[in-house]
């Protein structure tokens, strides 16, 4: 299949990853390419996608550069700079001649160019529902418009009657990338970006409660938060360890005893989660979202504000056995399971190209359509 892959332009999708939607776009056209598809991936000019997939820049750079999130989120300066960036992108994309698209940009106009366009696409939701995106995916589905969530929980966030276009794959991993280790020396670790809603504060608290030493890793996102709520925990042995990616950050997972994951918002699912997991880490967590779909009986858990409480599942997570984590992310996460899924999910979107479904008008501001083509919904 010849296979248009869109990204979220926050972060440029290359190693070391900025968080889970990057680490998921990069593997997901790694894989697509060695099962032989034709991929290119819209992505932020500076980029680096796996070898063998063409990179189409859907900007110079990723806008964080520019516009940073904490700073411009809801402007009109970052929505009109996204706008015009996927207007370009839908434009490109619609006369692309591709079989099928992968929607991973949390953009309005790339859901509704499927609809008009009759273009076969699967839209992955990375994130809980907000206003803009639910529009614009409540009246773009159709036969050839699939939607996938990465757990159960997140599909009744978006849906409260699921519908028949909506499916859930689980995110997934390289196994080979993340390998197991047998035993861990007594420590815990914590891996994220660091910014209030992952909540590496409450890790650092717990930590020290329980008497565990802990390293956090992570790129520093939210500078304030760290100084004023992070840094006051530090010392001893409680360290922040910096940006570790890959075969390092693996190798730090190896050598820890547990994970502690501290999502404070609607976690969606849990990368760093399956990947330590993978490693044989024992996960204690605040109880948010998904966490305990995706960790199962490999963790402990914590409601959220509690330091003690999390403590407390910290101690019970050292407890549980690591071949057991390992054996749920091989079973259950793998990015081969995950692609699977993705790819019957392309051949339907395809075979439905041509289902009667009733037409749509969207307004010209609902799509980067010239208003007299908007307007009839061709």
């Amino acid at each position: 299949m010849k296979i248009a892959l869109m990204t979220h332009i926050r972060h440029p999708v290359r190693p070391p990853f900025m968080g889970g939607m990057e680490a998921h776009g990069w593997y997901l056209a790694r894989e697509l390419a060695a099962r032989g598809h034709a991929v290119t991936m819209f992505a932020s000019g500076d980029s680096a996608p796996p070898p063998g997939v063409t990179l189409h820049p859907v900007v110079a750079e990723h806008y964080d550069r520019r516009y940073p999130w904490h700073d411009f989120h809801g402007t009109d300066t970052l929505n009109d700079h996204l706008d015009t960036a996927f207007a370009g992108a839908c434009r490109d994309v619609a006369a692309g001649g591709f079989d099928v698209v992968h929607n991973n940009t949390l953009h309005r106009f790339v859901p509704r160019v499927s609809r008009a366009k009759r273009l076969p696409m699967v839209s992955s939701m990375h994130v809980p529902p907000f206003a803009a995106l639910r529009r614009a995916m409540n009246d773009s589905l159709a036969p050839w418009h699939l939607v996938t969530t990465c757990s159960r929980r997140q599909l009744g966030r978006w849906w409260d009657d699921t519908p028949p276009s909506a499916r859930v794959v689980g995110n997934g991993i390289a196994l080979a990338d993340w390998p197991y280790c047998a035993a861990g020396d007594g420590s815990a670790v914590w891996a994220g970006r660091i910014t209030p809603t992952k909540g590496a504060h409450l890790a650092a608290q717990a930590a020290r409660i329980a008497g565990v030493p802990l390293t956090l890793y992570g790129v520093v996102e939210h500078r304030d938060y760290f100084e004023n709520e992070v840094r006051p925990h530090l010392g001893g042995d409680i360290r922040y360890g910096g940006h570790f990616e890959g075969a390092d950050l693996a190798a730090a997972f190896g050598r820890a005893s547990a994970l502690l994951f501290t999502p404070l918002w609607d976690e969606p699912f849990g990368l760093a989660a399956i990947e330590a997991m993978a490693c044989g880490l024992p996960v204690a967590a605040i109880e948010m979202g998904a966490v305990r779909e995706v960790i199962g009986e490999c963790g402990a858990y914590a409601p959220p504000d509690d330091a003690a409480a999390l403590a407390r599942a910290l101690r019970e997570a050292m407890a549980l056995p690591r071949k057991a984590a390992r054996a749920r992310v091989e079973g259950r996460f793998s990015v081969r399971a995950m692609v699977d899924g993705y790819e019957a999910l392309y051949g339907e979107a395809i075979a439905a190209r041509d289902a009667e479904w009733p037409g749509i008008a969207y307004a010209p501001h609902e799509l980067w359509l010239a208003p007299e083509v908007a307007a009839t919904g061709a």
